[in-house]
């Protein structure tokens, strides 16, 4: 190799590098503008007017006034309705997420560590169920809670909620996975039972996993719109996410003529919007670790 080759090398590698640094501020540059833009725009329209909010800069600020209007406006509309949902979606969610749990941490560890009959055909049928979009069974679904005479009351929204697939396979496998099988068998000698067997050494292994599953539970029961919206006819009774629809359509922009008198804007409505993202927000910030401890949950044999 002439010296030349040998002097020219360390170029292309500067080249390359440059190439892809270039990549990366390109990739960044697009996050940043389909991304977090939005996110921004969303969190300054509250701050602002609805005639601002067309005129003025996109990202400008308002002032918090504005910000102060549009809260008392959101806050009285329909008699306080906005806390009335808020309630409800706190409720629906947390009494789903209680029988989530109740239910996908012994079902997983049944599937993962016991040996029966249909276990197989179970662990095929949380799978389909699992990967199947969430509307198809929508109207199984309404037409069972009908059948029962339960639509329209709290049970048609929790108990429908408390079935997740999802959760039971991802208790699944860690118990298949994370569980060190030593400990069972040495337990089942000393004379313990399958439920103490479940109850005093499962348990207490599952909690990263546990979290994992009450966090998606969570956030996937309080951000659930459809179910609720067919199932529940009193708006008293609307989780915030159906709120928001009916909230929408009192909005002057999409609907002048439900929304005349009103004094419902577009900057009320992102308000609406922001406060109904917070308790999820929230609820990951203060998490993290446990998420974090939960998702590498199973990666390893115990």
């Amino acid at each position: 190799m002439t010296n030349a080759s040998l002097a020219s090398a360390p170029r292309r590698q500067r080249h390359s590098q440059l190439a892809s640094n270039l990549v990366v501020i390109v990739l960044f540059a697009a996050l940043l503008l389909f991304f977090i833009v939005p996110v921004v725009w969303l969190l300054l329209a509250p701050t602002k007017t609805a005639n601002e909010l067309i005129h003025d800069g996109p990202l400008s600020f308002g002032s918090f006034a504005n910000l102060g209007t549009a809260w008392q406006h959101l806050i009285t509309f329909q008699d306080h309705a906005l806390l009335v949902w808020l309630g409800n979606s706190a409720v629906y969610s947390i009494g789903a997420l209680v029988l989530t749990l109740a239910t996908s941490l012994p079902a997983g560890y049944a599937l993962a560590l016991t040996r029966f009959r249909g276990r197989k055909s179970l662990l095929v049928i949380t799978l389909v169920v699992m990967i199947m979009p969430s509307a198809t069974l929508v109207l199984p679904i309404f037409l069972e809670l009908n059948k029962f005479g339960l639509i329209g009351t709290i049970w048609s929204v929790i108990l429908p909620f408390s079935f997740y697939p999802f959760g039971v396979y991802l208790v699944y496998i860690y118990f298949a996975t994370s569980l060190p099988t030593d400990i069972l068998a040495s337990a089942r000698i000393d004379g313990c039972s399958e439920w103490q067997l479940f109850t005093r050494i499962a348990l207490p292994l599952a909690k990263p996993v546990a979290a994992l599953v009450a966090f998606f539970s969570f956030v996937g029961n309080w951000n659930n719109f459809f179910l609720p919206y067919l199932v529940l006819p009193d708006s008293h009774q609307f989780p915030i996410q159906v709120g928001l629809n009916q909230l929408l359509s009192s909005t002057p922009s999409f609907n002048p003529v439900a929304g005349a008198g009103l004094n419902i804007t577009s900057p009320e409505l992102a308000l609406a919007i922001i406060i109904a993202i917070v308790p999820v927000l929230t609820l990951f910030l203060f998490s993290q670790k446990a998420l974090v401890s939960g998702m590498l949950a199973g990666s390893t044999k115990g």
